[in-house]
C-alpha cells in the first residue's frame, strides 16, 4: 500500500480558490489510481474526483464538475486538487485515497489507502 499525506486545506471566502496536494511515500504509487473524497460534518464520506494510474482519464462529481480539476505527477508521487469558485457546501474535511486494480471505482469502500484529511472551510 502506499502511505498518504493530504496538504493546502485552509479557510477561503466563497468566490475564492484552494489546492490542495497530496504526496504518496511507496513504490507502488504509479499503480494506484487516485481520488479525494470530503465529509462535512454529520455527512457520510462523498466521492469527489479520481484519476486513473496514468493520468489519461478523469472523473468529477457532478457537485465539483467545471469548477475542480484533479492532476497528479506520477514522477513526483502527487496527486492535487485545484479547487476554483469554493463555496460554502464545499466546507468538509478533503480526504486523499487510491486503490490498484482494473476498475474504475467511486465508492470510499473501494479505496485501500488513505491519507488523514485537511479541512477546507469557506466562508459566505
Amino acid at each position: 500500500q502506499v502511505q498518504l499525506v493530504e496538504s493546502g486545506g485552509g479557510l477561503v471566502e466563497a468566490g475564492g480558490s484552494l489546492r490542495l496536494s497530496c504526496a504518496a511515500s511507496g513504490r507502488t504509487f504509479n499503480n494506484y489510481h487516485m481520488a479525494w473524497f470530503r465529509q462535512a460534518p454529520g455527512k457520510e464520506r462523498e466521492f469527489v474526483a479520481r484519476i486513473r494510474l496514468s493520468g489519461s482519464a478523469t472523473y468529477y462529481a457532478d457537485s465539483v464538475k467545471g469548477r475542480f480539476t484533479i492532476s497528479r505527477d506520477n514522477a513526483k508521487n502527487t496527486v492535487s486538487l485545484q479547487m476554483n469558485s469554493l463555496k460554502p457546501e464545499d466546507t468538509a474535511v478533503y480526504y486523499c485515497a487510491g486503490y490498484s486494480g482494473d476498475y474504475y471505482y467511486t465508492t470510499a469502500a473501494r479505496m485501500t489507502s488513505w491519507g488523514q484529511g485537511t479541512q477546507v472551510t469557506v466562508s459566505s
